[in-house]
């Protein structure tokens, strides 16, 4: 069943179902010379032991109207109308009319609604133990003793699947992984059994094998509690694996509502649509479509790696003892072709980072050779001087992951993009100038906009900025670094078409690290696939993604979400055991 802008929630099961319901819920927040309309008239119901989906794209208010539910919006919002009736039958409350500071609101919050937020890191305590804080919010909403308390923490951390809870309660927040610090969030959130779990971006932070770990427990603590679960995301294809109904917003209206089948085998709204087409169009190979010959088969690479490593405290003791050497990148070796896209992919700590820096030799190597065949003779980069460096760099640039750090926001667009060619003594005055405006025209930005500092450009926008400088120097190379994870899907797949149309026209070759595989085999002809500094597997694109051949890589690709709730591939996932 469907639901149109402004109608109230479908009705297709009885009330007594229902956990909590929303119903017109609008917010605004009073900004110095103006009122933000965050969210319009917004209605849904949530259901036990059913997940609803929230989803579309950044500033879309998804995460604002959830945050509404427990009444933690900022101080300059306020609900300007509807209500969020927790509960069923006579005995319902209207949360949206409690006073800030009621008793009975602050049972509501972590006590019969539990809360997940996008990033563990900057939500758990990191002066205060892990089991510190769960046991504080079981003392808030439970009768126990402290005794009592901690062994409930364990046992909650034993459910989440924490690897010996009885040591790791008194761990601090650090010394927890990133899916660790996780599964500590969703223990904290279902320390009072609560009857509704609300999910805020849980995974957006984690690696593919990870997220896939997470949603599965989610899911199977939510059946066995039979909680109703508000699951807030971007990703089209978690949505297909994990929702039960789905909700669509976009300027904080809910444009389209349904089931999950019926959302994504029959949308309506052409915005629906339109986000379904962008994750869709992720799941093929552009440049399988796009390319002439392969490029792999030219004569001689761009780029040569040959036994690349980097080893962390290899050399000898520290206070007396031996230090422990930590392998970052082991034995690594692999060509890059001229007018090649080489995917590098693999889980978080697998050194694909670290790789692209050896490259740069903005981390020097411990051993092997990177040579780069820029003229005549190649040039063998980790024995480059630091002029021979400046000259290295500027044929191989790098594109940062997140646009929001990496551009100072006390320059301009203009200087921004003309730093590099200032600094190398390329371009002065007007001509600096018009390259500039060049540049910028080139990755589909108005030249007239760079007199304009970052925060006044969108996300997409602001890696468009990114990627012109990068392009300053006429590069050769351009590593990117993780250079779509910060933006939406449909943004995502404008940016890696612009990448994709730039390359054709000035023959660039990419490396493009990710741990998304949906973008690495839209954009690219080979992937190497890294595990614990190793290079495990190295293929076509279309070959890795349909049919790996190592254990390690089967687990990382069936892992991927299937955007296709018919077909659902997480279900059905390898598990590598090494």
């Amino acid at each position: 069943m469907r639901m149109d802008i402004g109608t109230a929630a479908p009705r297709n099961q009885s009330d007594t179902e229902v956990v909590l319901k929303v119903e017109g819920l609008s917010l605004d927040f009073r900004l110095r010379n103006q009122v933000l309309h965050a969210a319009r008239e917004v209605s849904f119901a949530l259901r036990r032991g059913k997940t609803l989906c929230l989803v579309g794209e950044s500033g879309s208010g998804k995460s604002v109207t959830a945050r509404a539910l427990l009444r933690i919006i900022d101080r300059n919002g306020a609900i300007a109308g509807g209500r969020i009736l927790l509960g069923g039958g006579g005995s319902e409350i209207d949360i949206a009319q409690l006073p800030e500071r009621s008793p009975d609101l602050l049972k509501i919050r972590g006590g019969r609604i539990g809360l997940v937020f996008q990033e563990p890191m900057s939500s758990l305590s990191p002066v205060h133990t892990i089991g510190s804080q769960i046991i504080e919010a079981l003392l808030l909403h439970r009768r126990m003793t402290k005794k009592q308390a901690r062994a409930e923490a364990i046992e909650l951390l034993r459910q989440v699947e924490i690897p010996d809870p009885d040591r790791m309660i008194d761990r601090y927040t650090f010394e927890f992984s990133g899916g660790m610090r996780q599964r500590a969030m969703i223990a904290m959130a279902l320390a009072c059994d609560p009857d509704l779990l609300i999910a805020d971006e849980p995974t957006t932070a984690l690696d593919v094998t990870t997220q896939a770990e997470i949603l599965d427990l989610i899911k199977r603590l939510q059946v066995s509690r039979g909680m109703a679960m508000l699951l807030i995301t971007h990703d089209m294809g978690i949505v297909a694996e994990v929702a039960d109904e789905v909700a669509v917003m976009r300027f904080g209206q809910i444009v389209e509502s349904g089931d999950v089948d019926d959302i994504f085998h029959d949308a309506r709204h052409p915005y629906t649509r339109a986000l379904l087409s962008s994750t869709v169009r992720l799941e093929v190979n552009r440049r399988a479509l796009t390319r002439g010959a392969a490029v792999a088969g030219d004569e001689r690479p761009v780029l040569s790696v040959r036994n690349l490593s980097k080893v962390y405290g290899a050399s000898a003791a520290w206070l007396g003892g031996a230090k422990h050497a930590i392998r970052a990148v082991e034995d690594v070796s692999f060509d890059l072709h001229p007018g090649e896209n080489l995917g590098i992919v693999g889980e978080s700590g697998s050194g694909k980072t670290t790789l692209g820096r050896l490259i740069l030799r903005t981390v020097e190597p411990s051993g092997g050779r990177v040579e780069y065949f820029g003229g005549a003779a190649p040039m063998d980069v980790t024995r480059l001087s630091r002029s021979g460096l400046k000259a290295f760099h500027r044929d191989v640039r790098l594109v940062f992951q997140d646009p929001f750090s990496s551009l100072n926001p006390r320059m301009t667009v203009r200087q921004i993009i003309g730093e590099p060619l200032h600094v190398s003594g390329l371009a002065r005055g007007a001509a600096l100038e018009k390259r500039v405006g060049e540049l910028l025209e080139l990755v589909g930005l108005d030249p007239f906009a760079m007199e304009r500092y970052p925060h006044a450009f969108s996300g997409g926008q602001r890696q468009r900025i990114g990627i012109a400088r990068a392009l300053a120097l006429d590069p050769r190379i351009i590593i990117a670094d993780e250079a779509t994870a910060a933006l939406d899907v449909s943004i995502r797949a404008q940016i890696l078409d612009l990448l994709l149309d730039i390359q054709k026209r000035l023959n660039l070759s990419f490396l493009f690290i990710s741990h998304d595989i949906s973008v690495v085999r839209y954009f690219c002809d080979r992937i190497a696939v890294m595990h614990r500094g190793r290079l495990v597997e190295l293929g076509d694109a279309e070959q890795i993604c349909t049919a790996p051949q190592q254990p390690y890589t089967k687990s990382l690709i069936s892992a991927v979400p299937n955007p296709d709730p018919r077909h659902k591939r997480m279900l059905h996932r390898t598990r590598f055991g090494a």
